[in-house]
């Protein structure tokens, strides 16, 4: 069985020249897991998490998410996908800097339709249980880099996604903030039973994982566990879904 491969054409066209970045990756993440995703610059642990999130397309083998193949999806069903189920927390938050704290946060809930009321009440309770209400009328510059990141996370929440993608979600913050990022992913997993991927190369981010995947050279190398219950119900495989699939330990 093959799973999924991955790789650039780089070069003018007729020219190009073909660098492969990702090996026969198979993998799958359960329902209720934070997995880390680890591995030095290059090694393809960037490229891995835009396959999941549709952003690109994986040169060889296919992707499900809940029980659904979505490798072919086109731009437009990837993006309600995304909207749908996907959460994401970004190293440099990519808040809009035109918009408050609050508008940020709501921008998701008016993308999906919902009233004004309705979309109020959803956004301050957030942004309350991330503790940043008091800052809600605030523009992100006028924000620290910890507490942008609080709004980012309340913006990947705001539509209750089952799964949160998080590109080095701890990458611009400093020890303290790092710290209370973590113990809030801790908590919306433990509480809301959301399963969190974790792109890092930093090991105390990966401390707090249930499991660990590492990469180098685009290859996963090694799968391990830290024996936490989750549930067993696999929400992402990546493989070639005509196999057998499993994880690789």
């Amino acid at each position: 069985m093959t799973g999924i491969s991955h790789q650039f054409k780089i070069g003018k066209k007729g020219k190009e020249r073909i660098v492969p970045v990702l090996h026969d990756i198979r993998l799958s993440v359960a329902k209720g897991e934070i997995v880390a995703i680890v591995g030095r610059s290059g090694s393809g642990k960037s490229t891995l998490l835009n396959l999941m999130s549709g952003y690109i397309r994986p040169t060889a083998g296919e992707i499900q998410v809940m029980g659904r193949n979505v490798t072919k999806l086109d731009e437009g069903g990837w993006a309600d996908f995304r909207l749908a189920h996907y959460g994401f927390i970004f190293q440099n938050f990519q808040l809009i800097s035109s918009m408050t704290a609050y508008e940020n946060v709501e921008l998701p809930l008016v993308l999906k339709g919902i009233g004004k009321a309705e979309r109020h009440k959803r956004v301050m309770k957030l942004l309350e249980s991330v503790d940043i209400a008091s800052f809600a009328g605030h523009y992100p510059s006028e924000l620290s880099g910890g507490q942008q990141q609080r709004v980012s996370v309340a913006r990947a929440l705001i539509l209750e996604p089952p799964i949160v993608l998080a590109d080095e979600p701890s990458g611009s913050l400093d020890s303290e903030n790092e710290k209370a990022l973590l113990t809030m992913i801790k908590q919306l997993n433990h509480e809301l039973g959301i399963t969190f991927v974790i792109i890092t190369h930093d090991d105390q981010v990966a401390s707090v994982a249930h499991r660990t995947i590492r990469l180098q050279d685009g290859r996963l190398v090694r799968d391990f566990s830290s024996q936490a219950k989750v549930e067993t119900a696999d929400l992402i495989q990546v493989q070639d879904l005509q196999g057998t699939g499993g994880r690789e330990r």
